[in-house]
C-alpha cells in the first residue's frame, strides 16, 4: 500500500435515519418498522472521495449543513461512516470541540493527563509536555483548580493548549483558531505555521476564506453532502462564492454563469478568450483578463472595467500613496431597484485584502431600468505595499428580501503598485517620525 498518504476516504457515506416517534427507533432496531412508518433517510455525506498525502495543508470548505464536521468526525474515528472506506496513517490530534473530553470535576492538569492518555500517549510521556501545554495555556495557578470554575476563555486556552502541543502526526481543525483574546489568537496561528514548518499533515475546516487560502495546499469544496471540487484554494474559494448565493446547485450545476450557463462552473472564461467580444457582453478591453471568472443572474452586466492613475490615464500600475480610480459600466437588462456596487482587491494568492461598495459608502444609485447605462468610479489613495495585485467587481442588490448577485467578475484586472518604501504586512499607515534628543 502507498505510505505517501496521510488520510484517505474512498466512498463515504453517512447517512441518518430520521424517525417520527421516538419509540419507532426501537422498532426499526428489531426489524418491525413496516410501510408509512419507515424513518426517512438524511444522507450527510453522498460517497465523498478525499485523499490527503503527508506533510498536506488541505482546506474543507462549505456551507452550514454540507458534512464538513461529520468528515471529520469521521476521520477523527468520533463517528462511523454508514458505508465506504476510511484509512489513516498517523496519529491524530484534534481541535473539534474543545474540550468535549473534559470531566468538569477534575483539575486543568488532572484533564491534562486525561486527554492526552486518551490520544494515546504514556504519563511520561505527558509529563514531559505538561510544561509546555501550561506555558501555552497561560491561565496561571488555575490549572490546579477544577475546570468547573473556569471562565470559558479560559476552558477553551485550556483545551487548544492540550490539543496542539502533544506532537501530533496529523492535526484536524474545525473552527477552532480564533479562540480565546487577540493576543492568544496570534499565538495559536504562530504555532499552525510551526506545524507547517515541521511538514505536519493538516486538515483544516473554517469560514474564514482568508485563512483557507493563506494556509491551504489544496481545498475541497463540499455542498450538501455532495463534493463539489478539488483544487488551487483560489478556484474552490471563487466556486464556494458561487454557491453561496445560489448560482450553484447540489449536483454542481453551474447557473446563470456564461452564455451556456457552465463554462465558468469549470474555472472557464465566460468569454470566448480571442480578443473578439465576450459572449457576455464584456468588452474585450486590453488590460482586462481573458480568463475573468463571470456570474450572475444578469438583469444587470458589467461591460467594461478599468483603472485610470491621478493625471487620468488608464494604467495598471499605481505608485504607492497616488490617488487612482477604478471605473465600471453597466448595462441594465431589467429594471433593478437600487443596484449596489462593489470592489475587492485580492492578493495573486487569493486573500481577500480589501474593499467597498457603494452601500458601505453610503452612495445613492438609483434604480436601473431596462436599456440604460451607467457608469460608476470609486476613488481613493494607494496605501497598498508594492507588488502584484488582481481585481474582482460586481453589482449585486436585493429583490424583496433576497440578496441577488446580477454580476460578478472575478479577477478581471491586474494592478501592479510600484513603491520606494515598504513596511510590514499589506498596507502602509504613512507613519511619521521624530527623534528628539533630551
Amino acid at each position: 500500500m502507498d505510505n505517501d498518504f496521510a488520510i484517505r476516504l474512498k466512498d463515504v457515506k453517512k447517512v441518518y435515519k430520521l424517525y417520527n416517534r421516538p419509540k419507532d427507533r426501537l422498532f426499526d432496531a428489531f426489524g418491525l418498522l413496516r410501510g408509512k412508518r419507515k424513518p426517512a433517510l438524511n444522507y450527510a455525506l453522498k460517497g465523498v472521495d478525499l485523499e490527503i498525502r503527508k506533510g498536506e495543508t488541505v482546506g474543507i470548505i462549505g456551507t452550514n449543513g454540507s458534512g464538513k464536521s461529520t468528515i471529520l468526525k469521521i476521520i477523527t474515528g468520533v463517528l462511523y461512516q454508514t458505508s465506504g472506506e476510511v484509512d489513516i496513517n498517523g496519529r491524530i490530534s484534534a481541535l473539534l470541540e474543545l474540550g468535549a473530553g473534559f470531566n468538569m470535576e477534575y483539575t486543568g492538569v488532572e484533564n491534562v493527563y486525561l486527554n492526552a492518555t486518551m490520544m494515546g500517549f504514556s504519563d511520561e510521556e505527558i509529563e514531559k509536555k505538561l510544561p509546555e501545554i501550561l506555558e501555552f495555556a497561560d491561565i496561571g495557578d488555575y490549572v490546579y483548580q477544577p475546570v468547573k470554575t473556569y471562565s470559558s476563555g479560559m476552558f477553551v486556552r485550556l483545551a487548544f493548549a492540550v490539543a496542539i502541543n502533544i506532537d501530533p502526526e496529523i492535526l484536524i481543525v474545525d473552527e477552532a483558531l480564533s479562540v480565546g483574546d487577540v493576543f492568544f489568537q496570534a499565538k495559536c496561528y504562530a504555532k499552525f505555521e510551526e506545524f507547517k514548518r515541521k511538514g505536519k499533515t493538516i486538515v483544516f475546516v473554517s469560514h474564514d476564506l482568508s485563512s483557507i487560502s493563506k494556509y491551504c495546499d489544496r481545498v475541497y469544496l463540499l455542498n450538501k453532502g455532495n463534493l463539489l471540487g478539488e483544487g488551487s484554494p483560489k478556484e474552490m474559494i471563487d466556486l464556494y462564492k458561487r454557491v453561496l448565493v445560489g448560482l450553484y446547485d447540489a449536483d454542481g450545476e453551474g447557473k446563470g454563469v456564461g452564455a451556456d450557463g457552465q463554462g465558468a462552473a469549470k474555472g472557464e472564461s465566460a468569454g470566448n478568450g480571442a480578443g473578439g467580444e465576450a459572449e457576455s457582453g464584456v468588452k474585450p478591453a486590453s488590460m482586462m483578463n481573458p480568463d475573468t471568472l463571470e456570474y450572475g443572474t444578469r438583469q444587470a452586466l458589467i461591460t467594461d472595467a478599468y483603472i485610470t492613475d491621478e493625471g487620468g490615464r488608464r494604467t495598471s500600475t499605481i505608485i504607492k500613496g497616488s490617488e487612482f480610480t477604478i471605473h465600471m459600466h453597466i448595462k441594465f437588462e431589467d429594471h433593478v431597484a437600487g443596484p449596489i456596487f462593489a470592489f475587492t482587491v485580492k492578493d495573486v494568492r487569493g486573500t481577500e485584502i480589501t474593499g467597498t461598495n457603494s452601500m458601505y459608502e453610503k452612495a445613492y444609485t438609483g434604480c436601473g431600468e431596462k436599456g440604460e447605462e451607467m457608469d460608476v468610479t470609486f476613488t481613493q489613495t494607494m496605501s497598498l505595499q508594492g507588488g502584484n495585485y488582481l481585481l474582482s467587481l460586481g453589482c449585486t442588490g436585493f429583490s424583496g428580501a433576497d440578496f441577488e448577485v446580477y454580476h460578478r467578475l472575478y479577477d478581471c484586472l491586474d494592478i501592479t503598485v510600484v513603491s520606494d518604501k515598504d513596511t510590514v504586512g499589506y498596507y502602509d499607515m504613512f507613519s511619521k517620525v521624530e527623534v528628539t534628543k533630551n
